[in-house]
């Protein structure tokens, strides 16, 4: 907790964040906003203790996200507070506490394959309905709605298709490929294909695109593709 002695001379005196960054080196930062404290007795000079009020942290733990993740919900900022006349703390400005998800399930790193596929796959429908449901319960399809999904949390990520009794619908994946590079990806579907590889110890994922045409299906094959869950389903 830091504090700083400032004059009070007439009526009021007046914080602002210009007249505070010159007086305070903490690294204290007060936004643009004014503060005024009363001077009772206008004919003294007075000195006004202004405190620095730290915030708290508040941590909520979360099994739906690996053990190795966690998120700051909520940044913390400090609030700030004078000494009245009595000697107690009347409060100018509140903090605001730091909330921070801390994830307690499977740490979820994974080393394995990767293949792509498109809606007109051998086998597949030609809409490309995939096998999830959408976390509203409504069904996805890549001729219909693209190769993206846009998740509420992670935004617009591409979907893929893993074994669903180790990746549950809905689970986020950070893919890191050595020809496609680093991205965000959400399983919404599965193929007999994942599902034999899960149950031989190994991992694969097939990359959804809307055609098989498209020359980034060959590019999404590979091996030593690093997984890297950052949520375990909806």
């Amino acid at each position: 907790m830091n504090t700083y002695l400032l004059g009070l001379t007439g009526k009021w005196l007046t914080l602002i964040c210009a007249g505070i960054s010159s007086l305070m080196n903490s690294g204290l930062i007060i936004s643009e906003e004014k503060y005024e404290v009363e001077n009772i007795d206008q004919t003294k000079n007075s000195v006004v203790e202004v405190t620095e009020v730290n915030y708290e942290t508040k941590r909520i733990y979360n099994d739906k996200l690996p053990s190795s993740v966690t998120i700051t919900k909520q940044e913390g900022k400090s609030g700030l507070a004078y000494t009245n006349e009595d000697n107690q703390l009347d409060v100018l400005k509140e903090p605001i506490s730091e909330i921070v998800e801390v994830g307690t399930g499977a740490p979820g790193e994974y080393v394995g394959k990767m293949t792509g596929y498109g809606a007109d796959c051998a086998g597949c429908s030609s809409t490309g309905t995939l096998s999830c449901r959408t976390r509203e319960g409504s069904s996805f399809s890549l001729t219909q709605h693209g190769e993206t999904y846009d998740d509420a949390e992670y935004g617009n990520v591409r979907i893929l298709a893993a074994a669903l009794d180790k990746f549950p619908c809905g689970t986020i994946i950070k893919v890191t490929h050595a020809n496609l590079g680093t991205f965000n990806a959400i399983v919404l579907d599965t193929g007999g294909a994942m599902r034999n590889a899960s149950a031989n110890g190994n991992v694969l994922m097939d990359l959804a695109f809307i055609s098989e045409n498209d020359p980034e299906v060959f590019k999404a094959t590979g091996s030593n593709v690093k997984y890297s869950v950052q949520r375990w389903g909806w």
